[in-house]
This record gives structure tokens, sequence and C-alpha cells, in this order.
């Protein structure tokens, strides 16, 4: 197995890994038949930033990152059914959904007329999922903020910071060995985030000697 064999299997890996997290959420749902205390909006960010990068990795023909988006996008779409079923804001939540279906629509729309098949649309697509996942990986970072201030690690996941960590890596290294900007450069903040968070879990984890250090999945 060569080098690029390896960072393939462990960007699956990691990644399916990483997305499968949301069962916990899913078990918890249905086991209390409520999905209250638990956002939905991140399966539904994550679920269109799988499908940009399915198709992403379909005009670059990149099995791997096909595969791997087809799985985060089937997870998502599920544990979006699964909140639908138990949320009592329905009408919340479904315009939400529809309204990102419609964005996702006008977004392939713009992609397949207006831009010429080739590098450019490969380009401008790279650059539209590079930006919305470096805003996830970012947007922990207001938690991170106040979890300084309280000086209580109990809302952070310690399996999910080392699941975000190694699935970042394999990507970067992964988009290193394809030079391909558009895979390595915004999966760097992700390592950036998990340091952090592994920063905080040290500096904070003996602060509360009466409850657990970090939240479990």
């Amino acid at each position: 197995m060569d080098l690029m064999q390896l960072l393939s299997w462990a960007c699956i890996v990691f990644t399916v890994g990483m997305f499968s997290t949301g069962l916990t959420d899913l078990k918890k749902m249905r086991e209390t038949k409520s999905a209250d205390n638990i956002q939905f909006l991140p399966f539904l960010f994550t679920c269109l930033n799988n499908l940009g990068w399915l198709y992403y990795g379909l005009l670059k023909k990149d099995q791997t990152i096909v595969f791997v988006n087809v799985i985060g996008a089937l997870l998502q779409i599920l544990y979006i059914i699964a909140y639908l079923h138990y949320t009592t804001q329905k009408r919340l939540v479904t315009s939400q959904t529809v309204a990102a279906g419609t964005v996702l629509a006008c977004g392939w729309f713009y992609f397949t007329t207006f831009l010429p098949e080739g590098d450019s649309q490969l380009s401008q697509l790279g650059l539209t999922c590079s930006v919305i996942t470096v805003s996830m990986y970012l947007s922990p970072l207001t938690d991170l903020v106040a979890i300084v201030r309280s000086r209580d690690v109990q809302r952070l996941s310690f399996p999910l910071s080392v699941a975000t960590f190694f699935t970042s890596t394999s990507w970067v290294l992964y988009g290193l060995q394809l030079h391909d900007q558009y895979i390595w450069v915004p999966n760097t903040p992700g390592i950036f985030t998990s340091l952090i968070r592994f920063y905080l879990f040290w500096r904070f984890a003996a602060v509360n000697q009466s409850s657990p250090a970090y939240r479990s999945m």
C-alpha cells in the first residue's frame, strides 16, 4: 500500500467516524422521543457541505472524496429526518430545510449553467466548498471563548475533538499529496481548533472535581 492509498483510507475511516458521532444524538432522540437540547442546524449545514464536496469529487473524479461524502450526506439526511420526526418546532425546521434545499438548487443551477466545464467550474466550486468548510471549523470558537470564561469543559466532547483532529490532519496530508489547495487549506483550521480544545481540556479538566471533566459522546 503506497502513501496515497494509506492517506485515502485514513480520510475515509476518520471522516466517516466523525460523521457517525451524530448517531449519539439519534439514539437520544429515539430514547426520549424528543429533539430538545439537540441542535438542528449543524446537521443541515453538514449535509450541504457533504453535497458540495460530493459534486467536487465527481468533477475531480476522486473516489475518496465521493465515497466519504456519499456516506456523510446519507447520515446527515437520516439525522434530519429523525429530527423532523421528533421536534416540536416542525414548521421552523421544515422552513430551514426548504431554504437550504433552495440554496443548494440555485447553487447547482449556477455551477452547471453559467460556468464552463473544466478548471473554472472546478476552481469556483472548490472555493465555495472551502469557505463553507472553514466556517464550520471556526463556528465553535464562540463556545471556546465561553469555556475559557467559565473554566468548564463539560460542554465539549473529547472523542469528537479527537475525531476532528485526525480527520482534519488526514485531509490536509491528502490534499498536499494531490497539490489541491481546496482540500488542504480549508481543513487546516480544523487542526488548530482541535489543538485549542485539547489545551482547554488539559487546562480546565480538574477545575470541577465533583463532575466529569468532559462530556462523552
